[in-house]
């Protein structure tokens, strides 16, 4: 397993600056050294701040033509609904960045499930140039935390946490928007560098479960992104670092 690194800031707001801050920097590295920076993003309410921010105060700070970007999961929902995390990464920070339609990878919620799983499969294998049993390789993989420990739309004890072969699954889970699209663990896995990001009280016990639980992936299945030899970043706040013995 991974070492993670873990930054605990003092709030959600200083924890949303230093995410920004670290995109930024990946961002100029990927492009510098691959002339394009391919970068998953993450959904729910916890990253609205930092898109908010790459739009806005790092927007000089990010090559943004050379970006490609792709989600880790998506609702199966309309991109206008409320609830699309595609969406949500347009209103805060996309269309404000004045991109061309092929840098946008997004997961059609509205379609079918099975069937925006395969078109996505698709497009990672024609953006990776991938061959029949490659698997893609983002520079940066933005992840959060479920209560209950999930990464993506992967949720404990569900079958797609052990799909070894696909790069994108239906799947259907016991949270709002329960049909949904997620990447497979060999792909978040495979990712060069993971950034958690993770605020409030209410993540804690996951917090602590994760990264210092027992051994678990069933239960705990954001424990399976530290398995690979990707470079592990965990920023957190003092609130979803509470219960940690180690913070730093």
């Amino acid at each position: 397993m991974s070492e993670p690194k873990i930054v605990v800031l003092e709030d959600a707001e200083a924890a949303c600056v230093r995410a920004a801050e670290e995109i930024t920097h990946v961002a100029g590295e990927a492009i510098c050294t691959h002339a394009e920076f391919r970068l998953c993003l993450t959904g729910g309410s916890t990253p609205v701040k930092t898109y908010e921010l790459l739009a806005t105060r790092f927007h000089l700070s990010v090559d943004w033509k050379e970006v490609q970007f792709f989600w880790g999961d998506e609702r199966c929902v309309p991109p206008d609904d409320q609830a699309s995390n595609y969406g949500m990464a347009d209103r805060t920070m996309l269309e404000r960045l004045e991109l061309r339609p092929e840098q946008v990878h997004r997961i059609r919620g509205e379609d079918d499930p099975e069937q925006a799983a395969r078109k996505y499969e698709d497009d990672l294998r024609e953006s990776f140039s991938l061959d029949e049993g490659e698997f893609p390789r983002f520079h940066l993989m933005l992840l959060g935390l479920g209560d209950n420990a999930h990464m993506a739309s992967l949720f404990p004890g569900d079958p797609a946490l052990h799909e070894q072969t696909r790069l994108a699954v239906a799947v259907n889970v016991p949270a709002e928007a329960a049909r949904r699209v997620s990447l497979t663990v060999p792909v978040i896995s495979l990712s060069e560098r993971i950034l958690f990001i993770v605020t409030g009280e209410k993540k804690a016990q996951a917090v602590k479960n994760v990264l210092e639980g027992s051994r678990d992936p069933e239960r705990y299945p954001a424990q399976m992104a530290l398995a690979g030899q990707s470079e592990v970043m965990w920023i957190i706040d003092q609130a979803a670092a509470s219960l940690l013995t180690r913070k730093s």
